[in-house]
């Protein structure tokens, strides 16, 4: 029987046989206009360091910061999300450097919005690189205390304001942290600073490269047996089997005042993010971590897959799934690659 003689009046790969056609009937787009370029920053002049765990990822000194910014910019991407990369000289249980008026990150902040002002500049209120200890909040006998982090994010998130931060970020997943981080904004005069809160933050395996970063994973329990500290985020970051619980943070955090909602990591909870957006009136986010980032460029070292299409795949997966912006590392190739 040749093909022909079938009596198929619905024919699906009709709208698949051309590059054209298939444009045309694309569901989802990607565009440099979803994408969010996660930077570290650290101290000195003129220099950058490769993150080992992160192949063609760089920690930047602010002078070259600025100048990677501005190639950002120029490629399109609206925004970049900022990190500190500080010496453990400098951190200590309580934080304290991360209210200095005059530390890195605030002049990383201040340089970033001179040079480019039309970048959008997104900060963190996490205090995981400035704590000795490693966690996202500060220690008290054994325990994050919730309340005593969030009076020093507060503090931070005004400083990051007047240093020129257009969305403060808080990673930590204290509880109460947006509505506390939205009064102390708004009492200090800053009631067009947004919040982007990471709403869903789950207790991951992905985030080791970007602790690598910036040195901030919980300090080793074998190192420092006699210290009564967490061995891990597992008390405030949100259980990898879990997924309904997202919905619950995401109405605490909308009825706090977010205004925008992020779903951290991507790929391995791209169901949360389509649960997310689904519940959602306000933006979603998506952070395409570092472990993610890592996968794809290792594979792709050893020549077992195209970086390229492997990378835009994921992206636009993650679009498919409901994510409004993506935070990263991908961005700059991304962007590039989109142009052509």
């Amino acid at each position: 029987m040749a093909s022909s003689d079938y009596d198929l009046p619905l024919r699906p790969r009709r709208l698949r046989k051309t590059r054209n056609i298939r444009r045309m009937a694309r569901e989802t787009r990607l565009s440099t206009d979803d994408l969010i370029a996660p930077l570290f920053v650290m101290a000195g002049d003129n220099q950058r360091e490769e993150v080992p765990s992160m192949p063609d990822t760089y920690r930047h000194t602010v002078d070259r910061l600025v100048d990677h910014a501005e190639t950002l910019h120029a490629l399109g991407i609206p925004a970049v999300a900022l990190f500190p990369a500080l010496p453990d000289h400098l951190k200590t249980p309580d934080a304290e450097h991360a209210l200095d008026p005059d530390h890195l990150y605030p002049n990383a902040i201040r340089a970033l919005k001179d040079a480019v002002p039309e970048l959008m500049i997104i900060t963190d209120t996490a205090l995981d690189p400035y704590n000795s200890d490693g966690h996202d909040g500060i220690v008290r006998d054994g325990r994050i205390d919730n309340d005593a982090t969030i009076q020093v994010m507060c503090e931070m998130a005004v400083l990051h304001a007047e240093a020129g931060a257009d969305i403060i970020a808080p990673s930590d997943m204290m509880d109460g942290r947006v509505g506390a981080l939205r009064a102390a904004l708004d009492d200090a005069g800053h009631t067009d600073a947004a919040i982007l809160s990471y709403t869903a933050k789950y207790s991951s395996n992905y985030y080791g490269p970007f602790r690598d970063a910036l040195d901030s994973a919980p300090e080793d329990k074998a190192e420092a047996p006699e210290k009564d500290i967490p061995a891990n985020k597992d008390t405030y970051q949100m259980d990898p089997a879990n997924g309904e619980e997202a919905i619950r943070e995401l109405m605490l955090d909308l009825d706090e005042g977010a205004d925008m909602a992020m779903v951290k990591p991507a790929l391995p909870y791209l169901d949360v993010i389509h649960r997310v957006q689904q519940h959602s009136d306000v933006p979603v986010a998506a952070y395409n971590v570092s472990g993610e980032y890592a996968m794809i460029k290792a594979a792709a070292q050893n020549g077992w897959l195209d970086e390229k299409k492997c990378a835009l795949e994921a992206l636009t997966g993650i679009r498919r799934a409901g994510a409004d912006v993506i935070l990263t590392y991908f961005a700059e190739d991304a962007a590039r690659w989109l142009e052509e």
